[in-house]
């Protein structure tokens, strides 16, 4: 198998020709480490090689429906014993688990080849990857521009070729922004489909869940096969499908009724190229014999970003609590996520208690939504990938930011609940240009990014679909039906075949 046969196959394809001996595991691991070692310098994608641990797995038996396929995973929640979970941040270097996460063991008892970690901005908190600790990732489409986040070095990873298939986690649209940016497919599961154990109960609430972002929807179906299902000591178990996905994923959804909105939940500006990849999935849908219309669930998106916010005011204090456990100064962390930790602190339980309460208000009436509806269709993104910097603070006000923090005048400030603006202005600027996404991981449903659209630059541009808990097979099946009529497998940035 050469390099452009590697790209031709996805991770089904790849463990069906290992299975019949047409390749070895340790020639597909030499061509994935040889396209990362083409793009790494453009694209910075993977921030640590583990070829050493990758070499050991294929020198011995591999087993389970992928064995042999080299895989990623994220440096973040996916623990792998022995190894650091930075998380993307200089604090949380000294972070080495002792034991392996369920979704990694999964991974490895699937017979994957784990070779990597890719890129994620600090403890996971923005749309798009820029750590400190690693420097940026880039958009393989265009490199001006970023990848998405915040499982942006898994995307960033299966567009350049190095893999078909990367594993993310999403806690607010952190696979399908960047498999919207970088024109690929991803599922985002239900709460408590995959288990976060054994080191987490629920990441961040039960906002967050794990997942893969790949190039074909089957890739993505046979790996929700290998993750679903409850470990012991899980906060609760939810009914397994009737049938593996790789199954349920080829049946016929049947005529289904379809809601959509262009409409930007909080408020802000959605580009016209949004709204295009929209209405012509519409159009599609309606050809498949859908029945398609406008409407959206009657929720406050305003109220709804505002309660995501807080996600970030009760856990990101207290991973660096963690991580100044471990050694960490505090320096170690970025300023944005210092000043976070200053307003998570001025936060009583009472207001964080009364902002998750406020989910079920959310969750009910997109219960509601789906007493009429089968399916809610929205942009994934409000915008084509950004390029980098845009919407970041200036230098000055980074200074200025940086000086009321250092001097504990920000403090004292939030304490005396004299930045309400200043939140709500946090809450519109992190969201701006991804406002749509976050409605799925506090209600805990599941929702898909599905790349129908590139724009006139060229640039990937997803559209996403939410449905009700635990519909996940529903979701698969309209996926197949879009991917058979309007495939996109072939669609690869330049740089990935150079």
């Amino acid at each position: 198998m050469n390099h452009a046969d590697y790209l031709a196959h996805d991770a089904t394809a790849l463990a069906t020709c290992v299975a019949a001996g047409d390749v070895t595991p340790a020639a597909l691991l030499d061509l994935a480490l040889g396209q990362h070692a083409r793009v790494h310098g453009r694209v910075n994608a993977v921030v640590r090689l583990m070829e050493r641990e990758a070499r050991a797995r294929v020198a011995g038996p591999l087993t389970g429906p992928l064995a042999g396929v080299p895989f990623l995973i994220k440096d973040g929640v996916q623990d792998y014993a022995g190894i650091p979970t930075t998380y993307g941040s200089h604090s949380m270097t000294n972070n080495v688990p002792t034991r392996h996460a369920h979704v990694v063991q999964r991974y490895l008892d699937a017979g994957l080849v784990i070779f990597g970690k890719t890129n994620l901005p600090e403890f996971a908190t923005r749309g798009v990857t820029d750590p400190v600790l690693y420097g940026r990732t880039n958009n393989p489409w265009d490199l001006a521009r970023t990848p998405g986040g915040s499982s942006g070095g898994a995307a960033a990873a299966v567009a350049a070729g190095i893999v078909p298939m990367a594993a993310g986690n999403d806690g607010g649209g952190s696979l399908r922004i960047p498999a919207a940016c970088c024109g690929l497919f991803t599922l985002r599961p239900s709460r408590g489909r995959v288990s976060s154990g054994p080191g987490i109960g629920e990441v961040w609430f039960g906002a967050s869940s794990e997942g893969v972002i790949s190039r074909s929807v089957r890739d993505s179906a046979l790996a929700l096969d290998v993750l679903q299902g409850a470990e012991p000591g899980d906060p609760f178990v939810i009914a397994p499908p009737a049938a593996p996905y790789v199954e349920l994923m080829r049946r016929d959804p049947g005529r289904l009724r379809i809601g959509y909105s262009t409409v930007s939940p909080i408020g802000t500006e959605v580009h016209p190229e949004a709204v295009l990849a929209v209405s012509r999935t519409a159009e599609l849908l309606a050809h498949l014999g859908h029945d398609v219309e406008e409407a959206a669930p009657a929720i406050d998106g305003a109220a709804l970003a505002k309660s995501y916010l807080h996600v970030y005011f009760g856990q990101i204090p207290a991973a660096v609590r963690r991580a100044q456990a471990l050694g960490a100064r505090r320096d170690d962390v970025e300023l944005m996520n210092r000043i976070l930790v200053t307003l998570g602190d001025s936060v009583s339980a009472t207001r964080l208690t009364t902002e998750l309460n406020r989910w079920n208000e959310f969750s009910r009436l997109l219960g509601d939504y789906f007493g009429r509806y089968d399916l809610f269709l929205t942009p994934t993104l409000a915008h084509p990938p950004i390029t980098h910097g845009t919407g970041d603070p200036s230098a000055a006000e980074q200074r200025v930011l940086g000086f009321l923090h250092g001097t504990g005048i920000l403090g004292v400030l939030a304490r005396l609940g004299l930045l309400d603006r200043t939140v709500d202005k946090i809450a519109t600027d992190n969201l701006r240009y991804v406002p749509f996404t976050q409605l799925s991981n506090l209600t805990g449903t599941p929702a898909m990014s599905v790349p129908l659209h590139w724009t006139a630059e060229g640039l990937p541009l997803g559209v996403q679909f939410m449905g009700p808990f635990g519909s996940e097979e529903r979701l698969l099946q309209v996926a197949r039906q879009l991917e058979d009529v309007q495939p996109w497998f072939e669609r690869m940035p330049g740089m990935a075949r150079g």
